[in-house]
């Protein structure tokens, strides 16, 4: 493996881990009601989808000419496995160590959230009371849990590369 493609892989990597630490950190400081908030996810969308282009045009600028689809992809790929990995490290430690009855006050909020929503859009009260009682079961944020989503993120993420990827590749140039 090419050493650039590895040295920007990690450090964007770790920047990207150290930004969802710092993203949930802010949260959970300043209103845990945040957590729930579908603007503050699509922000941080935007932040990760900004961090792969930086990460993949910075990649391309230094490898100084081709830069093949699954160079481009590898790169992604463990930048945003290594994101994930921390995000998710920080996320167990924090609600399953440091403050694990945040877990139930998230829960409560996300059931509180999701029953106004279902109601907006007219859902009948008894698919309302079987989505609460689904909420109710899940320990969202349970080491199982968080592991078995950090496994969807890194799908969703890999998919995500592909398409970085394929915009981000060159063409090799051949010479006669």
């Amino acid at each position: 493996m090419n050493e650039i493609i590895r040295k920007n892989g990690i450090t964007y990597g770790i920047i990207t881990g150290a930004i969802s630490i710092l993203i949930t950190t802010l949260i959970y400081v300043i209103n845990i009601k945040l957590f729930i908030s579908p603007w503050i996810g699509f922000s941080s969308i935007a932040i990760y989808i900004i961090i792969g282009v930086v990460l993949l045009s910075k990649t391309r600028k230094e490898l100084k000419g081709f830069f093949s689809f699954k160079d481009a992809f590898t790169t992604y790929f463990i930048s945003a496995v290594i994101g994930i990995l921390i995000s998710v490290a920080f996320n167990i430690i924090l609600f399953n160590f440091i403050d694990p009855g945040m877990k139930d006050t998230i829960k409560e909020l996300t059931i509180k959230y999701t029953a106004e929503m279902l109601q907006k859009f007219g859902t009948p009260t008894s698919a309302i009371n079987d989505a609460i009682k689904e909420l109710d079961a899940n320990d969202q944020f349970s080491v199982f849990k968080l592991l078995q989503g950090s496994i969807f993120s890194i799908l969703f993420s890999a998919l995500f590369g592909l398409i970085l990827a394929a915009i981000f590749r060159t063409k090799p140039s051949y010479q006669e």
